[in-house]
């Protein structure tokens, strides 16, 4: 019990940060992205800026508002004290990622590393989608623990953009690859990595035993 009170504030530290860094940095540092898109190689479409940019900012803020929903949703107290506030942030967290999937869609076509890099969000956005989606169909069917362990599964996406950064740098700084190839390399190997890392939660904290229903 005391290691996973420990682990739930490692996570909650962890994306505080990164929400303050999101809001910091694209609404207040960059909000030209001038930074992001001077990495940008040749689309096929034309980017128009003003549109991108606004659909920018509603992706980041619906990523920060999931990620703080779903944080909420992991606490066992708020679980235990108020079942109908644990299963209203649940929807604002569900209605959170739509947004954002649809706003990546949008987006997917002028990412850094042409088709290829397209393709990857798209796939990305499918499966974050469907892994939501089971999440929310065993929650109406009350099957709780299935329901949580697809939720975090679910969640840990919502550290695809740290995720793919973290794997750029690498691959761009530290194996000297160039920057596109090195952000596509990010994008698949995140889903991987945030695949494999939610699956290694769920076998450690052992989220297979029942637990009392809503």
């Amino acid at each position: 019990m005391k290691n996973r009170k420990f682990y739930f504030q490692l996570l909650a530290c962890l994306s505080i940060v990164v929400i303050v860094y999101a809001i910091i940095k694209n609404y207040m540092i960059d909000p030209g992205a001038t930074s992001f898109l001077s990495h940008k190689t040749a689309t096929k479409r034309e980017l128009n800026l003003p549109i991108w940019l606004n659909v920018m900012y509603i992706h980041v803020a619906f990523a920060c508002v999931a990620m703080a929903a779903g944080l909420l949703n992991f606490s066992e107290r708020m679980f235990e004290k108020s079942r109908k506030l644990h299963r209203f942030t649940g929807y604002v967290y569900i209605i959170s990622v739509l947004i954002v999937v649809l706003s990546s869609g949008y987006m997917a076509p002028y990412a850094t590393g042409g088709k290829i890099s397209s393709m990857g969000f798209n796939a990305l956005n499918i499966i974050w989608l469907i892994i939501t989606a089971t999440a929310l169909i065993y929650m109406k069917k009350k099957q709780i623990t299935k329901h949580r362990n697809w939720m975090i599964r679910s969640y840990a996406f919502c550290f695809t953009n740290m995720m793919i950064h973290l794997i750029t740098t690498i691959f761009h700084k530290g194996l000297d690859f160039s920057y596109a190839s090195s952000y596509t390399i990010g994008i698949y190997g995140s889903i991987a990595s945030l695949l494999l890392i939610a699956e290694l939660v769920i076998r450690t904290f052992t989220f297979n035993r029942p637990i009392q229903g809503r």
